[in-house]
């Protein structure tokens, strides 16, 4: 448990860096406004995430998975996992489970977001 929680610890660690970096990057190339950054971020997170969870299952490295699934891709985006979780379920048949999610986790995301800035305005109005 300890061991695990280390990888995952060590892997946020890196991939939130990775993230800063990234986001600066394409920042200086593209400049600010549209949110690109994120979106480059969130695709190629989503893109590493399908790779290792193949390569990782045919090779034996399931065992990796705190450290990178978890840790790394975790700390670089969480919207990997998320996009993890819809295609497992749709790929189960479980198609309307997976719209579902989808649309929660956005909308249920975005609606939390809103109301924690209007609280926290409130407060500090």
């Amino acid at each position: 448990m300890l061991q695990n929680l280390s990888y995952v610890a060590l892997g946020g660690a890196v991939g939130a860096a990775l993230r800063y970096l990234v986001g600066i990057g394409v920042v200086r190339m593209v400049g600010h406004g549209f949110p690109l950054a994120i979106i480059t971020v969130n695709v190629i997170g989503s893109f590493l995430m399908g790779v290792f969870v193949v390569m990782a299952a045919h090779r034996g490295l399931t065992h990796l998975s705190p450290l990178v699934m978890t840790g790394f891709l975790g700390g670089f985006t969480t919207f990997s996992a998320f996009s993890l979780e819809a295609v497992t379920l749709f790929e189960r048949g479980e198609t309307t489970q997976a719209a579902l999610y989808v649309a929660l986790s956005v909308g249920l995301s975005i609606g939390a977001l809103v109301l924690g800035l209007i609280i926290a305005r409130g407060i500090y109005a």
